[in-house]
């Protein structure tokens, strides 16, 4: 069973970066046609989808947030990141991982709550 958890600083201040990794057990990163996104949730809104990366290590954004995100991994440490810069109070959300095959998001981790505020 593939198991995420999120973690990283739940307060950015406006105009920084905001980093968030996701710690992936039970499975590998490298699993043929898995693929690991990041998703947020703002309060009182819907999800979503924020970009992914593959097993092999390609990656995919939103086109509304790809000028400000990357998705980066560490296979060492079974690991994916997620950073967005420049950071504004609407970027206030719960960002989970979730993973699955082919882009699916068959598993998901419990979120982390970031807000934005100086």
């Amino acid at each position: 069973q593939v198991q995420l958890q999120e973690s990283g600083p739940g307060l950015v201040k406006p105009s920084q970066t905001l980093s968030l990794i996701c710690t992936v057990s039970g499975g590998s990163i490298t699993t043929s046609y898995y693929a690991w996104s990041w998703i947020r949730q703002p309060p009182g809104k819907g999800l979503e989808w924020m970009g992914v990366i593959a097993y092999e290590g390609s990656t995919y954004y939103s086109p509304s947030l790809k000028s400000r995100t990357s998705i980066s991994r560490d296979t060492s440490k079974n690991q994916f990141s997620l950073h967005v810069s420049s950071v504004t109070p609407e970027d206030t959300a719960v960002y989970y991982c979730a993973a699955g095959p082919r882009g699916g998001w068959d598993y998901w981790g419990k979120g982390t709550l970031v807000t934005v505020s100086s």
